[in-house]
């Protein structure tokens, strides 16, 4: 009897002894898991960060994508290469609307018309030589003088197709704000002393008081004649008609030194002057 006594408390004891092993085992597992998961729960979060990252970078790629496109596009535009376009592709929307707003525009333009203005003053208006009452510029008017910025930025700046009469709707307000930079130019052409004509696409019988009276509010004033299409050039192309203005022009005697628009049809065909300048504009093309 005290045998099996003996037996049955060192089998308690071996299964006491076992228990308290397990305890620790168990003990050391949990604290090995309290400090596994801190670094589980970073490593999930560095993933997280990554794949986010990759996102934006993703985007970022696609912008800069665009960007780039937008802009050999508009190069492409402006030294006319890409010709007969009818509207500005979408993926240049955001680039055209950052170039005309974002202050990249005026920038170039005050390029050009500095460089307009140094031919300008290398020119010797001597009576001498010849009459200088006749020595003439020729400046373009819509998006040259003044401005149709407002209107294109509603129709994305050029992506959307154009509309003849909500533009024509646009031009009766007559709340085309001045070109800055080309009225700076205008009025140093004037007090050097040359004959300025302003000469437009816009017809003759419906939109000759309201140009001249915006161009008036807007100080273009002092110019020699402001030339609108008339019904004997309706129907011609910009090329034509403009090249016929400017050979009248030179038949009364004038000497064009310069002419200057933001078409390549502005700068096309007959007569166009000693020196053409192209100032830009990639929110359309006429053909």
């Amino acid at each position: 009897m005290m045998l099996k006594i003996k037996i049955v408390q060192r089998v308690l004891a071996g299964l006491m002894v076992l228990l308290g092993l397990l305890g620790n085992l168990v003990l050391r597992l949990q604290g090995q898991k309290q400090r596994l998961h801190p670094q589980k729960l970073q490593m999930m979060k560095m993933r997280s960060e990554l794949d986010s990252s990759s996102e934006i970078d993703d985007d970022d790629d696609d912008d800069n994508d665009d960007e780039r496109y937008g802009l050999s596009w508009r190069l492409a535009v402006e030294t006319n290469n890409n010709v007969g376009w009818k509207t500005v592709p979408l993926r240049c929307y955001k680039h055209v609307e950052k170039y005309m707003t974002g202050g990249q525009y005026e920038h170039d333009l005050n390029m050009i018309v500095d460089e307009i203005l140094l031919y300008a003053s290398k020119i010797q208006l001597d009576a001498t030589t010849h009459n200088h009452d006749q020595d003439a510029w020729i400046l373009d008017v819509d998006d040259t003088c003044i401005s149709n910025i407002p209107y294109y930025k509603d129709k994305r700046f050029g992506c959307d197709p154009f509309d003849s009469p909500v533009f024509k709707e646009w031009i009766n307000k007559g709340m085309c704000p001045a070109n800055p930079v080309i009225l700076r130019l205008f009025k140093t052409l004037i007090k050097k002393g040359f004959k300025v004509f302003l000469l437009t696409g816009r017809y003759e019988e419906t939109l000759a008081k309201i140009t001249m009276d915006n161009l008036h509010s807007q100080g273009f004033i002092g110019y020699q004649r402001l030339i609108l299409r008339n019904l004997k050039y309706k129907g011609q192309s910009a090329v034509k008609y403009k090249s016929s203005i400017r050979r009248e022009i030179e038949e009364e005697g004038y000497r064009i030194w310069g002419n200057v628009g933001d078409q390549w049809t502005d700068l096309q065909g007959d007569c166009l002057g000693n020196r053409t300048f192209k100032i830009p504009n990639p929110m359309y093309c006429i053909s």
